[in-house]
């Protein structure tokens, strides 16, 4: 049977999602090896997991899809609560859903979303720090919404990809990308069909020269077009990033939030 799961976690005190270490042997802490050591336990036997986005290390997931096989005998419920009893505090599993054998949740996937938050005043955050960034000079946030706006549809995103990118191509359609201001905190919503290695912390670190005001609005064009990561802003710090999750077809079956 395969089985989908939604993953929630504090991406704070991990190495990231992916593995590092060859499965069933010790390594640094990535979410990955976490949830398969206790996915394995409920199961009764070792059980790997293909998820629909790898994050780096620091980001967080408010559902983070992935899929796994297991002949166990388990009730969903079974699969959802048992294993979050052996994950630590900052992971749980929100859900377990029977799915299709052909079910993927890195390829059935059509698009993906990430949350990145700002928090926009002189003195650092206090509460909610793990999931804040923070910018002390003051932001335009119309500025930055309207240069982002150039970068809209199908493009080569070089210029907002790590060179430790293993990706074969940069091209990436990005289907949104808002920046809007709640109070102390300026919110960038991205959404795409899928993302580059570091991309989304990226086009960050270049909005906010834009929001500050030492880059004018038609720099994000210019970059895009130039495709030269050297030229761009610096990477955003993993803090205020928030992987959303993925989006898939209805009839894949997974619960609403996650329809396209």
């Amino acid at each position: 049977m395969r089985y989908a799961l939604g993953v929630e976690y504090d991406g704070s005190d991990f190495h990231g999602w992916q593995r590092l270490a060859p499965h069933g042997e010790a390594g640094v802490a990535t979410v990955q090896a976490t949830l398969e050591e206790a996915l394995s336990t409920v199961a009764a036997h070792p059980v790997q997991v293909v998820c629909a986005g790898r994050t780096d290390a620091g980001v967080h997931a408010e559902c983070q899809v992935v899929h796994f096989d297991s002949e166990a005998v388990r009730t969903p419920r079974s699969w959802s609560l048992g294993t979050t009893t052996r994950l630590p505090p900052s992971v749980c599993v929100r859900w377990c859903q029977p799915v299709a054998a052909d079910f993927n949740a890195r390829f059935s996937a059509r698009a993906r979303r990430y949350r990145y938050r700002i928090l926009n005043r002189a003195v650092r955050p206090a509460l909610g720090r793990q999931q804040l960034s923070w910018e002390r000079l003051p932001l335009d946030a119309d500025a930055m919404h309207r240069a982002a706006q150039a970068l809209l549809g199908e493009h080569d995103f070089n210029a907002f990809r790590t060179v430790h990118c293993q990706a074969p191509h940069a091209v990436r359609d990005l289907q949104r990308l808002s920046i809007s201001r709640e109070g102390e905190q300026v919110v960038v919503e991205v959404q795409a069909n899928a993302f580059l290695h570091h991309m989304v912390r990226n086009l960050v670190g270049s909005l906010l020269l834009v929001g500050r005001g030492e880059k004018p609005e038609d720099w994000m064009a210019e970059l895009l077009a130039g495709r030269d990561r050297t030229l761009a802003g610096p990477t955003a710090p993993a803090d205020g990033l928030v992987f959303l999750g993925p989006l898939y077809p209805a009839a894949c079956g997974l619960p609403a939030e996650l329809n396209l």
